[in-house]
């Protein structure tokens, strides 16, 4: 019998391989996010590249690389192992949504109004003429948008603040019509979809390509060179984070570069005017729970003081140069008095019912609803905190002016608050509680309390009569399917007088008003007048059977809608 020890001398010794770190692997959620990221580029990609083929070869070459980009990604989405390798996919699909960005752009940048008022608004200012309240008649044309207004007329005018006309007057080399004015928005939305992306934690980057870049809609408006997405751009980087704005009483070297961000971004479009006021008033509740109301109110302070700095100083020059031209400048998308358009409580009135005599209390309901949502917002921060970035365009479902891009324009700060601003940070902010509001019941009715005011008025709005009945008298025709004069009879039921405006609308929006060739301006209360109209060029080319045909009437003081279905069938 051999002994332990001598066994042990005698066995040979079992050799181990070292211990490796095994990588980690990615979660599944990240897994179907990036897919889903890479998913939504196919989106409008098609249509893009029939585009492309046709003249465009080299563009149509790119693209078809991107789809080869866009399957090789998704492949491997499912089948990287390492976290790591899954972060580095999501970088590769960003490359791709901005070659289909850019490519997208390459094939149309004609712009839209607004790009074309802005690239005409730069030239204005670098040959020192004065840039707002300058009507632009002969930039419209050739399918260009109008605005129409309740006065029957167009607005004409450059209606925002000034930052992105001083971006794109250094492109103005670049080419005539609204090419520079996209340039800067395109550019904008790749640069602030970089920064989202970067500030974001890495699992959740490629949400940003996906809410950005990814569905087509927000690069289509950067095609049409829209000044919201150079704000959006800006608001960027302020929204990731937002309630950490000075904690511990400290701006850091970051708070004054967000304010300066904010500063520019209401420099640029007014949406931002909307979102700062829940801005600061987060960022206050925040601060307030964790260093005092003093202390608080010093961080805000600072704060709103860089912003409102670097608003002015973009603002400077038009403000000694053109003061009043500028204030109803930038005042003008409130003050324009455009006729009622959009996705929104306005379509009561514009499509379920003859029109309406209040028009005005639909513009008192949205802004009776963002004072209501603020005061909320301030009263229960803790559960709407996380909402900041959304509250604000609520107010704009009740508006006159009610297009569903003022809402989806934002959505990525939607994404970046989500993602960057949980509801536990604001799990310590103050909440004004006076006594009165100590019990649940007293707060449900407050919070229903500072809603009825614009539910109210939102209400009244859509509840009103049309106060003009209208009815075709004669019908004259420059061809068997065209009209060439239009006969009406029109009786004012209401108490006042007015003055009433014509067009015929085909589907939704507005067409462009038709000319008064006979009959009254003004239209006294309980009258009846026969009105003789022309169409806009000359002749108005009936619809196919079956489209809804509507003679709509807007007036301005007060502002009032309308309409009544007509029958205009074709005499062949």
């Amino acid at each position: 019998m051999q002994s332990a020890a001598e066994q042990q001398k005698v066995t040979p010794p079992r050799w181990t391989r070292p211990s490796q770190a095994v990588p980690e692997p990615p979660a599944q959620w990240h897994r179907v996010l990036t897919l889903l990221a890479d998913v939504s580029l196919f989106i409008g990609t098609r249509a893009i590249w029939t585009q492309a083929a046709s003249h465009r070869p080299v563009v149509a070459a790119a693209i078809s690389l991107c789809y080869a980009s866009i399957l090789a990604c998704g492949v491997l989405a499912l089948v990287v192992r390492r976290a790591r390798s899954l972060a580095r996919l999501d970088l590769c699909v960003l490359v791709t949504a901005i070659a289909l960005t850019l490519c997208g752009w390459a094939m149309d940048h004609g712009g839209s109004d607004e790009a074309i008022l802005t690239t005409q608004a730069a030239r204005e200012l670098v040959a020192g003429h004065a840039v707002y309240g300058q009507p632009c008649p002969w930039l419209f044309g050739h399918g260009v948008a109008l605005t129409p207004t309740v006065t029957g007329g167009y607005d004409f005018t450059y209606g925002y603040p000034p930052l992105v006309p001083l971006l794109t007057a250094p492109l103005l080399w670049l080419g005539h019509g609204a090419l520079p004015a996209t340039v800067v928005s395109t550019a904008a939305l790749l640069a602030g979809t970089v920064a989202l992306w970067r500030m974001l934690p890495t699992p959740w980057r490629s949400a940003a390509t996906m809410a950005c870049l990814g569905f087509g809609f927000l690069p289509s408006y950067g095609r049409l060179g829209y000044p919201a997405i150079v704000a959006l751009a800006l608001l960027m980087p302020v929204v990731v984070r937002w309630p950490r704005i000075g904690r511990g009483g400290r701006l850091g070297a970051a708070g004054p570069a967000r304010a300066a961000c904010l500063g520019a971004a209401c420099a640029a479009q007014q949406l931002p005017w909307f979102l700062a006021p829940f801005l600061l008033a987060g960022i206050y509740a925040v601060r307030r729970g964790e260093l005092g109301p003093r202390a608080a109110g010093l961080v805000v302070a600072r704060f709103a003081g860089a912003t409102g700095l670097v608003w002015l100083l973009v603002n400077m020059y038009f403000v000694v140069s053109e003061p009043g031209s500028w204030v109803r400048g930038i005042a003008l998308p409130l003050t324009q008095g455009a006729v009622i358009h959009g996705q929104g409580l306005v379509g009561v009135s514009l499509y379920f019912t003859d029109g309406s005599d209040r028009l005005d209390w639909y513009a008192h309901a949205s802004m009776l609803l963002a004072a209501g949502l603020l005061a909320l917002f301030v009263l229960f921060v803790r559960r709407l905190g996380p909402a900041a970035t959304v509250l604000p365009w609520c107010a704009f479902f009740l508006a006159t002016r009610s297009q569903d891009g003022y809402y989806l324009m934002m959505t990525p700060l939607w994404l970046a608050a989500a993602v960057t601003a949980p509801a536990a940070e604001f799990a310590t902010a103050w909440q004004p509680r006076p006594r009165m509001l100590s019990r649940r019941p007293a707060r449900i009715a407050a919070a229903a309390l500072l809603l009825a005011p614009a539910l109210a008025s939102a209400a009244w709005a859509a509840t009103g009569t049309p106060p003009l009945a209208l009815r075709v008298a004669s019908v004259g025709r420059a061809a068997p399917t065209a009209v060439a004069r239009l006969g009406i009879e029109v009786t004012n039921a209401g108490a006042v007088a007015l003055a009433p405006h014509f067009t015929l609308t085909t589907g939704q929006g507005m067409s462009r008003y038709w000319t008064v060739v006979r009959g009254p301006v003004v239209l006294p209360a309980r009258a009846t007048a026969r009105y003789e109209l022309r169409p806009p060029a000359g002749r108005f080319t009936l619809p196919r059977p079956g489209v809804r045909v509507r003679l709509r009437a807007f007036t301005a003081v007060p502002q009032t809608l309308s309409s009544a279905d007509v029958r205009l069938r074709s005499s062949g």
